[in-house]
């Protein structure tokens, strides 16, 4: 029989943590943040705002601290070749943390998306019916390294009415338990309850597979990671998930690209920051640029030192590319490595796309109208852009203020998610007597 967690006892969140088995860890997490959920729900936007801003302040006033926790994370950090994009997620720096409080002070400048009524119509028997929009809820956030999300989310969820449970990769747990610290002490001070930002601070695996069963206490899941952390959230859990997946990003160069364009676009999406979702991972080149453009390109990939992977035609251009192996295409590297592949014309980028995609971000890059919008209708991903880097698929960028990921998922909320895709609605009725007959 299921254990009835509203009536059986806990013990206190603060009580030694070798004391607490990892169920009783759980519930008093669970319930302590669902506590919260309502008094939170109705906390006033000047409220929040000011908790917003003394979380900005204090992660810049602890900075030190900040680093000093991160450093233990490195340090225990197996750096392989293979965990280099790892690496780079996880490192914090002066200026990371003052990007983090930036943030949170971006997100407290942007409208409360909670009361909103966009619309409302009047039914023949004269009462008004609209949408009105609320918090999710109590939303759970597991993700793998980038100490950075742990401030996103917390700033996003509380904004947006929502109690978060965070539950960061253990390589990174000395910085996400300073972080937290930081944010909900912060946050408290300024009259948030306690509890609406809760971080597990335990590591074992049980303790995920626990909370992916607390249906009754967490409204939505939110994983962001690799594929074998997908996995486990979506053979495990029985509360609804949002998925945060990979980014295998595509740009492709039409016949008549603009040259200059298309190669300032393409060097950003790949060498700006290889180790995010949405750096461009495949290039696709029509084949009749070609053969004058991809070759320029390749040489000023190869000087910002790109491994270069290619199909034939591109090897044939460019003597110096390694020709690719199959899988090579439809893979999220992840690092300085990009594969190539010249095509015939739009429909064969368009079927590469959609047989290797993610459904993440996708761009052309052309000055043809009428091929740039058919690629924005045909296109299945969350972003799609025109003449854009796949760089600029981000919620701050896109003027949401920070983002809590980029879903891949079809139904709630697709692409960055701000403000208001951490809410959903209720329908609200205004009468004046009316009764139905």
């Amino acid at each position: 029989m299921e254990q009835d967690l509203t009536e059986s006892p806990v013990p206190e969140l603060d009580a030694p943590v070798e004391v607490l088995t990892p169920e009783d860890y759980v519930a008093t997490l669970v319930k302590r943040a669902k506590g919260a959920a309502g008094r939170l729900s109705s906390l006033p936007t000047a409220v929040k705002n000011q908790a917003l801003e003394a979380m900005a302040d204090g992660l810049e006033e602890h900075e030190a601290e900040l680093l000093a926790e991160n450093e233990k994370d490195l340090e225990q950090f197996e750096a392989t070749p293979e965990r280099k994009a790892l690496g780079d997620r996880l490192r914090l720096t002066a200026e990371r943390i003052r990007e983090m409080a930036a943030g949170i002070r971006d997100i407290a400048r942007l409208p409360d998306p909670l009361g909103d009524t966009p619309k409302m119509w009047t039914r023949p028997n004269g009462m008004q019916v609209g949408r009105m929009r609320v918090p999710i809820g109590v939303i759970g956030i597991i993700y793998e390294a980038r100490p950075n999300v742990t401030a996103d989310s917390a700033a996003l969820c509380l904004k947006s009415g929502n109690v978060c449970i965070l539950r960061g990769g253990s390589e990174a747990l000395h910085s996400n338990v300073a972080i937290a610290k930081v944010l909900s002490e912060s946050a408290e001070k300024a009259g948030v309850p306690a509890g609406a930002i809760t971080l597990v601070d335990r590591a074992e695996r049980e303790v995920v597979q626990l909370l992916l069963k607390q249906d009754r206490y967490i409204d939505l899941i939110i994983p962001r990671g690799g594929d074998s952390l997908m996995k486990t959230i979506a053979e495990h859990a029985t509360i609804p998930v949002l998925k945060h997946d990979k980014g295998v990003c595509h740009t492709y160069v039409d016949v008549d690209a603009d040259p200059q364009v298309a190669e300032r676009i393409c060097l950003n999406a790949k060498v700006q920051r290889p180790s995010t979702c949405n750096a461009m991972e495949t290039l696709l080149v029509h084949h009749s640029i070609a053969r004058t453009w991809l070759p320029l390109l390749v040489e000023k990939l190869k000087a910002a030192k790109v491994d270069v992977r290619g199909c034939t035609k591109t090897c044939q251009l460019c003597p110096e590319v390694a020709p690719a192996a199959e899988d090579d295409f439809g893979r999220e590297f992840l690092d300085l490595i990009l594969a190539i592949k010249v095509v015939k014309n739009m429909e064969e980028a368009l079927e590469h796309i959609a047989t290797y995609g993610s459904q993440h971000t996708e761009a052309i890059v052309t000055k043809d109208y009428a091929r740039a919008m058919r690629f924005l209708r045909e296109v299945d991903a969350g972003a799609v852009l025109v003449n854009a880097s796949t760089r600029l698929n981000d919620g701050y960028q896109f003027g949401l203020g920070a983002e809590i990921g980029i879903s891949t998922s079809r139904l709630h909320a697709r692409g960055p998610m701000g403000l208001e895709e951490l809410t959903c609605s209720k329908f609200v009725v205004l009468g004046s007597g009316q009764i139905r007959e």
